[in-house]
């Protein structure tokens, strides 16, 4: 069985091990493949049994061009960059990740939301430019400090890592109310109020995004529903970039009617220097690392490998395509 794995080296930059999966048969990994250049693609994956990819895409073209390929496994939960439904037509199986960041995403999303309530790093960096050894007093902040306890936390979307991140909340002593348009029975009896969108923007304090890029949710923060939100609330987005109209956002955060806005997810990656988010107001953004915990990517590579082990025995799991 011939493996390739096309863009490896987000998954692991050297502090994983890729033995699972050459245990199958000989295996190539490269760190990174053109997302563009569908000859690079093809010429690549050649007449490979099994491919691996994360965010390289892998289209009609480059299906039909490799007509030995058998297996199409996502080093992700997302899939949209395979042509799912033509891989289907070729009768080859496409199987995701869907489960290994619940802890890792949630807990970045609180650590955002805590980095606005304190801009821990920003005052770490003023002290160490000396702003407290030359500080008349002897404490000082540049930015409001902010306690949650007591406050309203509203998530949208609430599916696992939705879920942990209420957890969390409530552990902090925050008031957790969840939109999604499905209602998890269980996450009721925990005491998790689901409530209309309309009287989540209104209500929230802290507004967490952990939904799916779907038509209905695309842009779902925007200048309209900015406004039923309260003057000062708190916008975080570690789920997927095209969730927020950026501009939108930025005209919020800069006329102040949004308090401060967190992302590690933007609509275009990496980040273009023309994103409105890097001339906003207090705005935090992170590079799409939530997910990146070592622990984290050591489940992604323990269930790439146990999707291969399920292919090679011919009974595939995880497939997102049946």
């Amino acid at each position: 069985m011939k493996i390739v794995v096309l863009d490896g080296y987000t998954e692991n930059p050297g502090d994983l091990s890729w033995k699972g999966i050459e245990d199958f048969g000989p295996c190539t990994v490269y760190d990174r493949t053109s997302v563009t250049d569908e000859k690079e693609i093809i010429g690549r994956i050649g007449d490979a049994e099994v491919v691996f990819t994360n965010k390289t895409p892998i289209s009609r073209t480059v299906i039909d061009a490799c007509p030995e390929l058998k297996f199409i496994g996502l080093l992700a939960t997302g899939y949209n960059v395979v042509d799912v439904a033509y891989a289907k037509t070729k009768n080859i199986p496409v199987s995701n990740i869907p489960t290994y960041g619940t802890d890792s995403v949630s807990q970045f999303a609180i650590a955002l939301v805590l980095e606005l309530c304190h801009h821990i790093g920003a005052h770490s960096d003023s002290v160490h430019k000396g702003e407290w050894e030359h500080n008349k007093d002897w404490c000082y902040w540049n930015y409001p400090l902010i306690e949650l306890a007591g406050k309203t936390m509203g998530i949208i979307g609430f599916g696992r890592i939705g879920h942990r991140t209420g957890e969390i909340a409530k552990a902090l002593k925050l008031n957790v109310i969840v939109y999604d348009s499905f209602k998890n029975p269980e996450f009721e009896k925990e005491g998790f109020n689901y409530v209309s969108l309309d009287t989540l923007l209104s209500e929230s304090d802290v507004i967490v995004l952990h939904c799916p890029l779907f038509p209905a949710t695309q842009g779902i923060i925007n200048r309209a529903n900015i406004a039923k939100m309260k003057n000062g609330v708190l916008i975080v987005n570690n789920s997927r970039g095209p969730l927020i109209v950026e501009q939108d956002l930025c005209d919020a955060l800069n006329s102040g009617k949004v308090g401060g806005a967190a992302v590690d997810v933007v609509s275009t990656e990496p980040i273009k220097n023309n994103n409105p988010l890097l001339k906003a107001k207090n705005m935090i953004i992170t590079p799409h690392i939530s997910w990146a915990a070592h622990e984290s990517r050591q489940r992604i590579m323990d269930m790439a490998v146990d999707n291969l082990k399920a292919y090679a025995a011919g009974a595939p799991v995880n497939v997102v395509n049946k």
